[in-house]
């Protein structure tokens, strides 16, 4: 991620923050406008010209969005496109992180929008036919819209239902794991803590996951939020993944080295 875009970044969510209320319209609008942006090519290199003034990217938006979205997310819209970002991808990339923490407000701490959607993607991967529908290319988008409804409505949060929506029709190259994954971290992170996925071979102990929690929390900082995963490939220990980090202490992982120096 280049510099610039971390600027625009930091610059969008202070706009989200400035809002006094955001709602369910606001998130589907900025998804919505997102993949307006990314179905046009001359849109979104209007829209990510580093040359071009932010008065004319916020005319280009009032021009395009005005009729179709309310005013709280037409203001948000102008903000992400008055910024300077890396590349037209990371644009794309801003409007939807936006739309993501939106939703995070929208729903409040309470409605654990990352342990919902950790939870469809598990739900997901034990899947094979069920991912290949909701990722494949081929794949008709009214399909994976209704697919979609049948697997969430009314079982998670309206929220869920439109990130989930959002991300089968604008993967940008991603799996839908990956695109989950990324999401919940989002919205974690815009509830002020991190997602920690441990996987063990049996289910850790009430007493075991409190430990291994406040024990993330003091490595990293911030308040941390497990998911767990019962494996039995991981034969025993734990593998821990924050973010990018990974913490291998697994009997399996440590079979693998092994394994490796004796063949060397």
């Amino acid at each position: 991620m280049g510099s610039a875009t971390r600027e625009a970044l930091a610059q969008s969510k202070k706009a989200l923050s400035d809002l006094e209320r955001v709602d369910l319209a606001t998130v589907a609008e900025l998804f919505a406008a997102g993949r307006v942006v990314g179905d046009s090519g001359q849109l979104r290199s209007l829209l990510a010209d580093p040359s071009a003034q932010p008065g004319v990217k916020a005319t280009i938006v009032d021009r395009v969005f005005a009729r179709s979205i309310g005013a709280s997310s037409l203001a948000l819209l102008k903000d992400v496109v008055s910024a300077r970002w890396s590349s037209q991808m990371d644009l794309l990339g801003g409007i939807e992180e936006l739309g993501l923490r939106a939703a995070a407000l929208s729903a409040g701490s309470d409605a654990r929008l990352e342990a919902q959607l950790f939870e469809f993607g598990t739900t997901v991967s034990s899947d094979p036919e069920l991912e290949l529908a909701l990722g494949s290319k081929l794949g008709s988008q009214n399909a994976k819209l209704a697919l979609v409804d049948t697997l969430l409505t009314g079982k998670g949060s309206p929220e869920i239902v439109e990130i989930v929506k959002h991300l089968v029709l604008q993967p940008r190259g991603r799996r839908i794991g990956e695109l989950l994954r990324h999401a919940a971290s989002v919205v974690a992170d815009q509830g002020g803590f991190s997602v920690a996925t441990v996987s063990s071979a049996r289910p850790l102990g009430a007493a075991q996951l409190e430990r291994l929690e406040k024990g993330l929390a003091a490595q990293y900082g911030r308040a941390i939020r497990l998911n767990q995963v019962v494996d039995p490939a991981v034969i025993g220990g734990l593998r821990v993944q924050v973010g990018d980090d990974v913490i291998d202490g697994s009997i399996a992982s440590r079979l693998g080295e092994l394994r490796l120096q004796l063949a060397g």
